[in-house]
């Protein structure tokens, strides 16, 4: 096809390809990363989430972060205080390009320490390529797939999260059944943009907010107790 037809196939999805972004996905087709868009699989506050399809057939995820709806403001208050950005200045697209980079550089942590989350290909200003998760369909969100052994994978979860803190030197930020994948009975982490060091003054409060969202969700699907301190202790352990 053309390459102005695909642009055109392109503006359908989401508002999200603005010139700037199609240049760069241009770019990464001509590099090999894909062939072409499939489908979109969410539209989020914030970004954009399709399947695309490689040459080989293979399906991967390009998460695209809109550079003109998005909501800046709120990604400056949370970079600004991350150790690793300091310095950082309120500009609309260095502050975009910035969190795309930080879920990249956060996602390579956690997957290195052990975490399951998504094996990053490549990210480039405002787009990330990552692993697909599932097999002919995209595993579910843990809301939307409750596991058959829930003790198990809440279990995981907290090893996970412990890997995290301790390992990794990373809290989430924004865990929840919303940011878990059930894939094969086993959790994925996903959306790592707000993921702080644990140096951010408020690290501490992210975790205890991650548990007390991990926990209300768990109790819903029958784990009636749980004690959120002790979870807490045995990821700071």
């Amino acid at each position: 096809m053309a390459k102005k037809a695909r642009k055109e196939e392109w503006k359908v999805w989401g508002n999200v390809f603005d010139n700037f972004t199609n240049r760069n996905l241009f770019k990464l087709k001509s590099q090999g990363y894909f062939e072409e868009l499939e489908s979109p699989i969410s539209v989020g506050k914030e970004a954009n989430i399709f399947s695309a399809i490689t040459k080989d057939k293979k399906r991967i995820i390009i998460k695209i972060y809109r550079l003109e709806t998005c909501n800046f403001n709120q990604m400056y208050s949370y970079i600004r205080q991350d150790p690793r950005y300091s310095g950082m200045k309120k500009q609309r697209r260095k502050v975009i390009f910035a969190w795309t980079q930080r879920e990249h550089r956060n996602l390579l942590k956690a997957r290195e320490v052990g975490v399951r989350v998504p094996l990053v290909h490549t990210s480039v200003d405002n787009i990330l390529v990552i692993e697909y998760i599932g097999d002919d369909y995209i595993a579910l969100q843990l809301k939307n797939h409750i596991p058959k052994n829930k003790t198990k994978f809440l279990n995981k979860i907290i090893e996970y999260m412990h890997l995290m803190w301790k390992k990794a030197r990373l809290v989430h930020g924004d865990l929840s059944h919303f940011n878990i994948l059930n894939y094969n009975e086993s959790p994925v982490f996903i959306d790592f943009s707000q993921t702080a060091d644990i140096k951010t003054p408020n690290a501490k409060e992210l975790l205890i907010r991650d548990v007390k969202n991990i926990c209300i969700f768990f109790r819903k699907i029958g784990l009636k107790n749980l004690d959120e301190e002790k979870i807490l202790k045995k990821i700071l352990k």
